[in-house]
Order: structure tokens, then C-alpha cells, then sequence
């Protein structure tokens, strides 16, 4: 696919689509709102769950501080993402493209799309368990349920942004919600509760502590907020720039201590029903089972399948966008929407049914946690970018990290990178020590690792110039002369809006227009230019009309008609062929569904073609 411009706009269907000038104070910090809950949602998704529940059930409330911490970890982090994309207008993955050499990026994009498919498979088997609990469809089968999630994201996505942050926040009201009653009902010990605030960490919560990490500190949320933001109309001066910078820390603040709760409250519920009875949580169905025996009510049961159900629903948006931002981004790529979310799911939705075939239902609570631990495991990689941009001047301006700042997002990030090497030797010298062979696979993979994080920490990035003033952009344009103008027809409605503005493009030049239609009916795909009906014969007659009423009006056209070919690679070939300085064609007129089936010549065309693509709608615009 032919690449964009290095200036091309993060998530550019809805970039500044978001006035924020308001009368009031309030106003304007609701206007804001918004970008944090979206992010949020990633981190009370079913691997939350999963890592919170085996938390909570194996080591009471002693990990609760790993929740708090890893929260602060978050809204510091988060507001670094946020600052990058408001000042310097750059996604983190548009910034790591610009500054790190292609092969560096290349891999840093293959990590990122891995934690992005671990984060969709904790998705996936969240949804697919709460149908489970839910309607009873089998675990299997409610995991290729979700991969229709793709139509529902496309539908959503024709409403605008504001309408995606609502339903995201009604459902995170939902789970909140669902989670408080059971609260209620499991009356934990206030003073047992603060107790798990103490940092404590040994070998075996390891583990689970860094899965709780990697649960809450997303990496592929640092590149999703950094796109986010831009979804705001900013204004340009520092004063805009900084008032937009602390609204979306307050957005941040609520949105993330929000998502707190809801983890603290998954962990809390587990350690009061399930650690003290002294019973081991090896699966959410486990849970969902043994709630009404201990809180005294069927109720908890639905309550807890309810709030399972939205967490995997409304995580579906955030995989969506954080998977089109990453690819753009890195490889300045797009991909049209329905398809990206479609290999993301696949990703997910193929070990998810491999895992659950061999191991049986059993294998989900595991499988959701080693996918947390290997978001986790990518996290450095996303961070030290951040940290090292957000505290560049020549990026930054005046919104540089200060000081303080920066010692303290460089202890964060030694911290995660800490626990992530105590995780992997801790992981690892088992499974190496079990085999001689194995230590070959181990160590060029860690050697690599360790080379590549070095890079990101210590490689010297380049300078990346400041926008050019749009004065300057403006000044000196050149002159397009159309000489060749290549014009796909159809044969219908469509016909007469893009010959009429390939004319008026023609006239000032006495440009050729190349007339092209493909012609595609079953007599044509059997006997190809021998074919013969009465079909064929009108079209003949209508396209000859054509050329003869252009001479008419003193334009020079050429017609070539082409039997049993595909109309996409017939028009590359010709366009690759006459080498024109412009193509004119119809828009498809289709929407929702039909553009999935019919809307794919266009696209497919203007990205194997050097010449530009103007599209036209069904009539053209006269004025007087």
C-alpha cells in the first residue's frame, strides 16, 4: 500500500472532530473528558480480572498495594502520553518512527501488535466466559463470537467519538456498579483492607504481582491515549496547549482511580470470600459459582457475570483503536478498519480455541494471566520511548519533563524493568535448566531483548524539525498541468459526475481524457470482445455517445472497453500504462455493509497508483 505523509494525522477520521471552546469552566472540562475512560477500559478488561481474582484468592490483601502502585504508575504515564500528543501532535508510535532507525521500529511494531493480541485474547475469553455464565453457549463457541464484535466497532465508529466515550462510560458504570453491591454483600474488614497497602513481594506472588503490572500499566494504552487526545480541537498557542494538557490530567485522574476501585474491588471481593475459606480460584467460572454459596444470594452470580460481560465489550473499542494507531503509526500504514480489527481478532480469537480444545475450560484463568504477563513483558519498550520524548526540549518546547518529573518517570520505568527481569530469571531458569537446548532458544532471545532495550534507553535519536508555518507551506506552489486524465466509467449514474469534472480539469490543458469501462457481465467473462448481446450493443452505443457529444464541446477523448477483467487491475494496468496526471472516478455510493462488499476498487486503486485519485459523488457541483 502506497505510504502517507509523516504529517498525516493520528486516527484522522475523527482528529479534531471535538470542539472544546465552551462558555464555562465546566464546560470545557467535560469537553475534555473523555480519551482517559476510553484508556481506562484497558485496564479493568477480563485479564484484570483474572490476575485480581488469583490475587486476591491465593495471597488475601497483600498485594494490594501492587494495585495501588501500579495505578500511580498509570496516571503518571498516561498524562506523558497525553502531553506528547497534545504538544507535539505525534502519536507515540508516529514519534518512534520518526526517531529510531526503520529495523528498531520494524521491531518495536512487532512487540507492540504481541501485546495487543495478548490484551484482545484476555477480551475474547472474558466475553466468551460471561456468555457463557450468561445464556450457557458453550466456551468454544462464544469465542468465535466475538470475532462479529469487528461489526459492531464499524457501526459505532459512523456516530463520531463522542458517541464511543458514551457507551464506553456507561458500561464502565455498569461493571462499578455490579462490583459495589457485591461489596455489599461480602462486608469485608476495613482494617484488613488498608493492611494490603504495605508493599510485600516474595517469589511465589511474584508472578501474579507482574501480571497485575502488566494488567494495569498497558503499553499499547500509552500509544491509544497519545491518539486520543488529538481527537480535541486544540488551539495553537502554549496557553491552549496547557490548559488542554490539565484538563486531560484531571480526565486522567478520575478516569484511573475509577478503574482502581473496580480492581481493588475484584481483589477485596476474592480475598473476603475465597482466601479466608482458604479455597484456591483456578478459573472465573470457579468464582462465579461460589458466590451465592458464600454471600447468601443468586444474585452475586448475575451481578458478576453482567459486569464480565461489559469489561470484555467495552475493551473490543480500545483494541480497535490502539491496533489502527499502532500500525499507522510504526509503519505508516493504513489498513481500512474492518480488516485491521479482523486480524487483531483472529490473533486472539485462534490460540484462545486451541488453548480451550486441548485444555478444556480449566486452561482460561491460566491463559488470561500468562497473556497479562506478556503485556507486561513489552511494557519497557513503550515506556522508555515516552519518558525519553516527553523530556525532550527540541520535541517538547516548554512543556519538556522538569526535573522532578523526570527522575521520577525514569524510577518508574527502572522499576517495571526491574520486576520484568525478576519475572523472566525467575520463569526462565526452571525451564532452562530442565533441557541443554533450551538455553540456546533463551539466550539469543534475551541477548536481543536486552540489545534492543539498550537502544530504545541509550540509541541517539533523530532531530526531528519543527512544522513548517503554514505561510510558508503555501508559498511558492506548484502549477499541476493535466495533460492525461484517465476516467473509469460504469455505466451509470455515477458517469456523468466524473466525466464532468475531468472536463473541467481538461478544458484549460486540451487534455486527453482516457475513457475506461470493464466490461463485466457473464457474456462478456465467457466470450470475452466476441461477445454479443443486446446488453453489450446499448452499452456500445452509450459510450460512443460519449466520446461524440466530448468532440462536440472540443474535447479529445479515447474509449477502451475491456471484457472479463477485474475492474481494480485493469485500471492500474492502463493507469500504469499511459502514466496519467490525474484519475477521476465515481464514488461507489454505499455505506455500512454494502462498502464492505462494493467500496473496495478505490481504495484498492489509489494505493497502486502514483497518479493522484480524485473521487466524485453521484452529481456534480454547478455553480453559477
Amino acid at each position: 500500500m502506497k505510504p502517507s505523509s509523516l504529517a498525516t494525522a493520528s486516527l484522522p477520521e475523527v482528529h479534531a472532530s471535538v470542539l472544546t471552546e465552551r462558555p464555562t469552566l465546566f464546560r470545557r472540562m467535560l469537553a475534555f473528558a473523555g480519551p482517559a475512560y476510553l484508556v481506562s477500559v484497558g485496564y479493568m478488561d477480563p485479564g484484570n480480572w483474572a490476575t485480581d481474582l488469583e490475587g486476591g484468592a491465593s495471597f488475601g490483601y497483600k498485594l494490594l498495594w501492587v494495585i495501588v502502585l501500579s495505578n500511580i504508575m498509570a496516571i503518571l504515564l498516561q498524562t506523558l502520553a497525553a502531553r506528547l500528543g497534545i504538544v507535539s501532535g505525534r502519536d507515540l508510535a508516529q514519534a518512534c518512527r520518526e526517531a529510531y532507525p526503520r529495523a528498531v521500529c520494524n521491531v518495536l511494531w512487532v512487540l507492540c501488535e504481541i501485546a495487543i493480541a495478548a490484551c484482545d485474547l484476555a477480551e475474547v475469553l472474558g466475553a466468551a466466559i460471561g456468555l457463557k455464565l450468561l445464556f450457557g453457549i458453550p466456551l468454544v463457541a462464544g469465542v468465535l463470537l466475538t470475532a462479529l464484535d469487528t461489526l459492531l466497532v464499524l457501526w459505532l465508529s459512523r456516530f463520531g467519538i463522542r458517541v464511543i466515550e458514551a457507551v464506553i462510560l456507561s458500561l464502565i458504570a455498569i461493571m462499578t456498579g455490579c462490583f459495589i453491591v457485591e461489596l455489599v454483600f461480602a462486608h469485608p474488614a476495613m482494617h484488613e483492607i488498608f493492611s494490603g497497602i504495605l508493599p510485600r513481594l516474595n517469589n511465589k506472588s511474584l508472578y501474579v504481582a507482574v501480571g497485575i503490572l502488566g494488567a494495569t500499566v498497558m503499553p499499547h494504552n500509552l500509544y491509544l491515549h497519545s491518539a486520543l487526545v488529538q481527537t480535541r480541537r486544540i488551539g495553537r498557542t502554549s496557553a491552549d496547549k496547557r490548559e488542554a494538557c490539565r484538563f486531560n490530567l484531571i480526565d486522567s485522574v478520575v478516569a484511573l482511580n475509577g478503574a482502581m476501585i473496580v480492581n481493588g474491588a475484584i481483589l477485596v471481593l476474592a480475598a473476603t470470600v475465597f482466601f479466608k475459606r482458604g479455597i484456591a480460584v483456578q478459573q472465573i467460572e470457579q468464582a462465579y459459582l461460589l458466590l451465592p454459596a458464600f454471600l447468601g444470594t443468586a444474585f452475586a452470580s448475575a451481578l458478576f457475570a453482567i459486569a464480565l460481560l461489559a469489561s470484555g465489550q467495552s475493551s473490543t473499542l480500545t483494541g480497535t483503536y490502539a491496533g489502527q494507531i499502532v500500525m499507522e503509526g510504526f509503519l505508516d500504514l493504513r489498513l481500512r478498519p474492518w480488516m485491521r480489527r479482523l486480524i487483531t481478532r483472529m490473533l486472539a480469537v485462534i490460540p484462545a480455541v486451541i488453548a480451550v480444545y486441548l485444555y478444556g475450560d480449566g486452561a482460561t484463568l491460566q491463559l488470561l494471566i500468562l497473556s497479562q504477563v506478556i503485556i507486561s513483558m513489552q511494557l519497557p519498550f513503550a515506556v522508555i520511548p515516552l519518558i525519553r520524548f516527553t523530556s525532550d526540549r527540541r520535541r517538547m518546547g516548554e512543556f519538556a519533563n522538569k526535573i522532578p518529573l523526570t527522575i521520577l518517570s525514569w524510577t518508574t520505568a527502572a522499576l517495571i524493568v526491574g520486576l520484568n527481569f525478576w519475572l523472566v530469571f525467575n520463569a526462565s531458569s526452571a525451564w532452562i535448566s530442565s533441557a541443554a537446548w533450551h538455553a540456546w532458544i533463551a539466550g539469543p532471545l534475551v541477548l536481543g531483548m536486552l540489545w534492543l532495550l539498550g537502544w530504545v534507553t541509550f540509541g541517539r535519536v533523530r532531530h526531528i524539525p519543527s512544522p513548517e508555518p503554514s505561510t510558508t507551506v503555501a508559498a511558492h506552489l506548484p502549477a499541476p498541468v493535466y495533460r492525461k486524465i484517465l476516467v473509469p466509467l460504469d455505466h451509470s449514474s455515477r458517469d456523468r459526475a466524473a466525466i464532468a469534472h475531468a472536463a473541467a480539469m481538461a478544458r484549460p490543458y486540451n487534455a486527453t481524457l482516457y475513457l475506461l469501462h470493464v466490461e463485466e457481465g457473464a457474456t462478456s467473462r465467457l466470450f470475452g470482445p466476441l461477445a454479443s448481446t443486446a446488453e453489450v450493443t446499448e452499452g456500445e452505443e452509450y459510450f460512443s455517445g460519449i466520446v461524440g457529444s466530448l468532440a462536440q464541446q472540443g474535447l479529445h477523448a479515447e474509449l477502451t472497453v475491456v471484457h472479463d477483467q477485474h475492474p481494480k487491475e485493469e485500471i492500474v494496468r492502463m493507469a500504469r500504462e499511459i502514466e496519467p496526471d490525474l484519475i477521476v472516478m465515481g464514488a461507489h455510493g454505499h455505506r455500512g455493509v454494502k462498502d464492505l462488499i462494493f467500496g473496495n476498487t478505490i481504495n484498492a486503486v489509489r494505493h497502486e497508483v502514483s497518479a493522484p485519485v480524485l473521487v466524485v459523488g453521484d452529481e456534480p457541483v454547478i455553480h453559477p
